[in-house]
């Protein structure tokens, strides 16, 4: 079955930047589209970055400019790189493979990565 397995959260005071990563199995990790999703204690998961299979990115409002989502095929890997951060990107963030409408593809997720984002 799927799994994700997120890593590379941890405390950061504003301005920092931290790069977060997700290794998939289960899935041909390759044709998917892959996404990070983000929730904030008392709000809905949202989908902040995604990426094609072939490559193209696309961004909620508030992260573009800071955050860069990538992929490595060969590792089954997706990665976040977010800089700039702001308190409002403390969240635990997910990965998982999004559908047109942003929802997640897979009702499993990991457990996630922590980012707290603090002075």
């Amino acid at each position: 079955q799927v799994q994700f397995v997120e890593s590379g959260g941890g405390l950061v005071q504003p301005g920092g930047s931290l790069r977060l990563s997700c290794a998939a199995s289960g899935i041909i990790f390759s044709i998917y589209a892959m996404g990070w999703y983000r929730q904030a204690p008392g709000k809905q998961r949202e989908l902040v970055a995604l990426i094609t299979s072939g490559g193209s990115t696309k961004y909620v409002d508030s992260v573009k400019g800071r955050f860069t989502i990538s992929r490595d095929n060969a590792k089954n890997t997706v990665y976040l790189q977010m800089n700039s951060l702001k308190p409002e990107d403390t969240a635990v963030y997910y990965c998982n493979v999004p559908r047109s409408d942003d929802q997640p593809v897979f009702n499993s997720w990991g457990q996630g990565t922590q980012v707290t984002v603090s002075s």
